[in-house]
């Protein structure tokens, strides 16, 4: 019996496989086409990171949501993963807030089950889908203490802002104590051996006070627009 793979049935797999790629292309594009429409109008808004790991009562979790219900009242839409948490803290803060709380959710195997403060909720099956939406619609974001999600989605909004690939806008860091050592590390390691320049650490703003969030956005567009310039929305299509 030979062991080769008879060529019919080698081409109808590769077909079937080629069928399947092109309708999985189709579910990206959905999801790129629905959140767009649904995030279009929520601007000015700021997207909010941290654990799903945290739960109420935890001063974390009082932080996120006293800062986030700051947010909303100044007029900022709160975006966050959706999930539990950080993430629902977040949400509900703005939720009880002037502005709404929009939650871009995960599936995952575990761990994500969806808050019940979301007044805009859209739910993903791609992480990279869902971090353009992050990014697309975001004047400033505001990094809660978190894991390795948290810190994966940092270290994207680090490197788009570094290589202009996105708008440079507030990047804040909440609870010092929490990052001190990695940014102690950065600065020894990464700026000491020339693996980023040192004007890159301006990227990053550590601010420990909710209303001191707030003051520091309010600043940074203190002589422009909330909107983001021309230049800006072409820079986005290229993410």
């Amino acid at each position: 019996m030979s062991d080769k793979i008879p060529k019919s049935f080698d081409t109808a797999s590769r077909e079937a496989s080629a069928a399947g790629e092109a309708w999985r292309l189709f579910r990206i594009m959905s999801e790129f086409v629905e959140a767009t429409e649904r995030m279009d109008d929520i601007r000015p808004a700021v997207s909010v990171f941290g654990s799903a790991r945290v739960p109420a009562g935890h001063p974390y979790y009082a932080l996120a949501e006293k800062t986030s219900r700051l947010l909303s009242d100044a007029g900022f839409s709160v975006v966050s993963g959706g999930g539990s948490g950080i993430m629902e803290a977040s949400n509900r803060g703005a939720h009880f807030g002037r502005s709404p709380a929009v939650g871009l959710n995960i599936e995952l195997p575990r761990e994500q089950f969806a808050n019940t403060y979301q007044d805009i909720s859209l739910l993903f099956r791609h992480f990279f889908a869902r971090k353009a939406m992050f990014v697309r619609c975001a004047s400033a974001y505001v990094f809660l203490p978190g894991g390795f999600g948290t810190f994966d989605e940092l270290l994207e909004v680090l490197t788009l802002m570094q290589t202009r690939k996105s708008a440079r806008v507030p990047c804040v860091l909440m609870h010092e104590p929490f990052w001190r050592g990695l940014l102690q590390w950065i600065r020894e390691r990464l700026v000491g051996e020339k693996m980023i320049n040192p004007e890159d650490m301006d990227l990053i703003q550590v601010i420990d006070e909710p209303e001191g969030v707030v003051d520091v956005i309010f600043k940074h567009y203190e002589h422009r627009s909330f909107q983001p310039r021309a230049d800006e929305r072409e820079i986005l299509l290229n993410l």
